[in-house]
């Protein structure tokens, strides 16, 4: 195992870590002969594990070495991948013919037995990706290139569900113990939260959590490639300003999280390139109606966010324009719609931003009881999204016109992501994104009732709870009418707005930076594709 980095770059100071990092890549053959894409981000995937977290960075990663049974093309749209053809036979009863001659990468073939295997353990409570594998129904092998899924009730996304359910070897995943999936939020590990072996474009070569992954070209590939990328090195680098040296000084070809302030300096700087595009990623804000107060070890009875008219001052405390403006200096549309792309949201009124009135605010909050305010703890991550630490500083201000004392707490997504998912966050700054506009894969994990159907609320850490709600997300998950489906989401929508139940920010832009010998494709759910990238 490579050990030219003794420590993760992102502990170290920007100069010492900047000097490593050169170092660590001068350890590398020939980068660019043997087409070796450098790739620095801010942040680590969690797990190699597909199905253990619903995370962008994490879950792109890991498909680099698995694929699922479809998959989406440039322009995300649902294409074959190990099944090359399906057929709905009834409305709840698909039929997948998978692709002959595929192998895993230690040689065994793919067979239907892996199919059944995968979609039953992304179903296990402990896989953070069960909302996407609990509508997939029950799957079913009729031979061993042949797979059934049935479900209860009709799935009209089943496609883009099952678009995100890696397939693993059964044998070999059942060889290393790990059949049942680590849960993540408890701290579990297995063999595959290091180790992967998959199908995919990409072997699993070394793994250094929080220094460095490398991967190469699986050169008995079912498809064709589109990159000429034959390795991969990626490298972990938290301090924006190490990472954007980095990409400066040549030691990196590529960043997918290029520093919003450093945006201009890149862009003038010759022989580099940026791309900014339109993201499916939802920022927002959320605060626990459960049984947490707003201070760790506060009361229950204490907590202010079970009240609407407190959750509603927030809103109008906070001006979304300014935040678009002087923090995210451009890079954001604000929104008040629970939607990762605008053509998902069904109730269009809520695209037209929040205007912020703090005098409206004060006067709620009095009307609560909250005249002076109270004291609130916030967590934060500080290196997973645009601007995440700013963003949250900027609301010390803008909340103090209500009362609230406001304390940051502002940590990496490795130990931020862990807190928020314990339920003991009395509030938090968070993101969701999607590879589809429709807005059922938000709604079911971040917004439904939490332990009250299976799949759903996973990912709900501020312990909303609305029965009208739940009913709408409900029943649109299961209405085949898109006509229907939309004026059901669009209440929903509509009413998690009225009740403030959360509170959206904006959705954030794409910031990509590389250099100029390399071409690269930006799609909306931000997941990057080394397999459709060319060095030259």
């Amino acid at each position: 195992m490579d050990t030219c980095l003794p420590q993760t770059v992102s502990a170290l100071a920007p100069r010492c870590a900047a000097a490593l990092l050169a170092a660590a890549i001068a350890c590398l053959p020939a980068p660019v002969q043997t087409q070796t894409l450098r790739w620095a981000a801010r942040a680590d995937a969690e797990s190699m594990d597909p199905h253990t977290l619903a995370e962008t960075q994490t879950m792109g990663m890991a498909m680099l070495v698995h694929d699922a049974l479809v998959e989406r093309d440039r322009q995300l749209a649902i294409v074959p991948a190990l099944a090359v053809r399906w057929q709905a036979l009834t409305p709840t009863r698909w039929r997948f013919e998978l692709r002959r001659g595929v192998r895993f990468h230690d040689g065994t073939p793919l067979t239907a037995d892996d199919v059944v295997f995968s979609v039953l353990r992304a179903q296990q409570p402990t896989s953070q990706l069960s909302f996407y594998a609990q509508p997939l129904g029950t799957p079913v092998k009729l031979d061993d290139h042949t797979v059934e899924l049935r479900q209860a009730q009709v799935n009209p996304l089943l496609l883009q569900h099952l678009a995100q359910v890696a397939i693993m070897s059964r044998s070999w995943t059942e060889a290393h113990r790990a059949g049942r999936v680590p849960d993540y939020q408890a701290r579990e590990e297995a063999h595959t939260t290091r180790h992967a072996m998959g199908t995919g474009r990409f072997v699993l070569k070394e793994r250094q959590p929080g220094l460095r992954t490398v991967y190469e070209r699986h050169p008995d590939w079912w498809g064709q490639a589109a990159g000429n990328v034959q390795r991969i090195v990626f490298t972990p680098v938290a301090n924006d300003a190490t990472r954007t040296a980095a990409l400066v000084a040549g030691d990196v070809d590529f960043v997918n999280d290029l520093p919003v302030q450093d945006a201009e300096r890149v862009r003038g700087t010759p022989g580099l390139q940026v791309v900014e595009a339109p993201e499916n990623r939802l920022i927002l804000l959320g605060f626990n109606q459960g049984d947490v107060g707003p201070q760790p070890g506060a009361a229950a009875a204490a907590n202010p966010f079970r009240d609407r008219r407190v959750r509603e001052a927030f809103a109008l405390a906070i001006d979304t324009e300014v935040l678009r403006t002087t923090v995210m200096r451009g890079m954001a549309a604000p929104t008040r719609c629970m939607a990762v792309a605008a053509p998902g949201c069904m109730a269009p009124a809520l695209e037209a931003p929040r205007r912020a009135d703090p005098g409206r605010a004060r006067q709620l909050m009095a009307e609560a009881g909250y005249a002076h305010g109270f004291a609130l703890a916030m967590d934060c991550p500080n290196d997973r999204y645009l601007r995440d630490q700013a963003l949250c500083l900027a609301l010390v201000g803008m909340l103090s016109r209500i009362g609230v004392q406001l304390r940051i707490d502002a940590r990496p997504k490795s130990t931020w992501l862990p807190r928020i998912q314990s339920g003991r966050s009395s509030a938090f700054l968070f993101g969701w994104a999607g590879a589809f506009a429709d807005a059922q894969p938000l709604l079911d994990p971040v917004v439904h009732s939490a332990g009250t159907v299976p799949g759903k609320g996973g990912s709900n850490f501020a312990r909303v709870s609305d029965p009208v709600v739940d009913d709408l997300i409900d029943a649109a998950g299961a209405e085949a009418d898109p006509a229907r489906r939309a004026t059901l989401i669009g209440a929903a929508q509509q009413r998690i707005a009225d009740e403030a139940l959360y509170l959206p920010l904006h959705r954030q832009t794409l910031l990509w930076a590389a250099r100029d010998g390399l071409a690269f494709t930006t799609t909306p759910n931000g997941v990057v594709r080394p397999d459709w990238m060319h060095l030259r």
